[in-house]
C-alpha cells in the first residue's frame, strides 16, 4: 500500500506533497530535528490530506497530479481556507 500525502506548515504557510509506503515513519522523518532536507526549514508539519493506492505507479501518478497547478489550486482552495 502506498500513500500520497499533503503536509502543511502553518507557521510558514507552505505545503509539501509526497508519497510513501509508510506514512507514519515519513511524517516523523519530516518533523525530526535531524532532518536535513528541504522540509526542515518549515517544521512543524501537519498532514492535512492523504490518499491510499495499491501500487507505486498509481501513487506516483496522483502525486504528479497534485503537484500540478490544478492540483495545488485544489489543495489551497479546498484544504487550506
Amino acid at each position: 500500500m502506498y500513500t500520497v500525502y499533503v503536509l502543511y506548515s502553518a507557521s510558514h504557510n507552505k505545503i509539501y506533497i509526497g508519497y510513501t509506503a509508510n506514512i507514519e515513519n515519513r511524517l516523523l522523518a519530516h518533523n525530526h530535528p535531524n532532518n536535513n532536507g528541504w522540509t526542515k526549514s518549515f517544521q512543524p508539519w501537519k498532514m492535512i490530506y492523504s490518499e491510499e493506492f495499491e501500487t507505486k505507479s498509481e501513487s506516483l501518478k496522483r502525486e504528479k497530479q497534485l503537484k500540478s497547478a490544478k492540483g495545488r489550486n485544489f489543495i489551497w482552495q479546498t484544504l487550506i481556507s
